[in-house]
């Protein structure tokens, strides 16, 4: 038969994951960073997830395909839940909260990271974590550059990761949707000294301004030798 279903261009998609929080019938998830149709036969055609994808990736199509299965759903939405309530589904993208107190083991310096995921691309900007902290966005490079990065900088943080150079990725649009969506005290941008990591701070400060809030913003420069600059 043919009818109406959703489409997703997976070039415009920044995988931001809202229209997986819009679908109630599970019809998207994220794969690789990236928005995606399960199955045709999930998606009821009414579109609760356009008005929520903040680059307009998500349009009508009309196609010849199955028609809309309320059963499915129904059995994937159960079994979906048992996974989530199980810890089951994919680690990667799953939203997770840590406790930032955690048994000091002699010898060995204790994770600061409280929250999961860090890719910029996977974190979901309606994470419950997000609203109220201090936001830290830091380039891949810098935690492997400073020896002293989780006590000096993810301490106290949500923290963020991305390379704009290898992933490719315009951060501003999901950036800026973390910022409109949440209450967030500070940012601090960690970033190498390489010109590259120079994209970085400027994506958080369009996201910034295209949030419209007065928002504070710290900037710390990283040698490739592992000093404060």
């Amino acid at each position: 038969m043919k009818r109406r279903i959703i489409a997703i261009n997976q070039e415009k998609c920044d995988g931001c994951g809202l229209c997986v929080n819009a679908c109630h019938e599970g019809a998207i998830g994220l794969i690789d960073g990236k928005a995606v149709l399960l199955r045709d036969d999930y998606c009821d055609g009414l579109g609760d997830c356009l008005p929520n994808c903040p680059t307009g990736a998500i349009t009508f199509i009309e196609k010849e395909t199955v028609p809309y299965d309320a059963e499915a759903v129904k059995k994937h939405m159960e079994e979906r839940g048992k996974q989530q309530t199980a810890g089951g589904g994919c680690p990667g993208a799953r939203m997770h909260s840590m406790k930032a107190e955690r048994q000091v083991v002699a010898g060995e310096a204790p994770s600061q990271l409280t929250m999961w995921p860090v890719q910029i691309k996977l974190a979901a900007p309606n994470a419950p974590y997000f609203n109220g902290c201090d936001l830290l966005i830091a380039a891949d490079c810098t935690a492997y550059a400073y020896g002293n990065f989780h006590t000096d900088f993810i301490r106290d943080h949500v923290t963020i990761i991305g390379c704009p150079k290898l992933d490719n990725i315009d951060y501003s649009v999901k950036l800026a949707a973390i910022l409109q969506y949440n209450d967030i005290k500070s940012i601090t941008v960690a970033r190498m000294e390489v010109p590259c990591c120079g994209g970085l701070t400027a994506m958080v400060q369009k996201a910034v301004q295209a949030s419209g809030k007065d928002i504070p913003v710290r900037i710390q420069v990283i040698s490739i030798d592992g000093k404060l600059l």
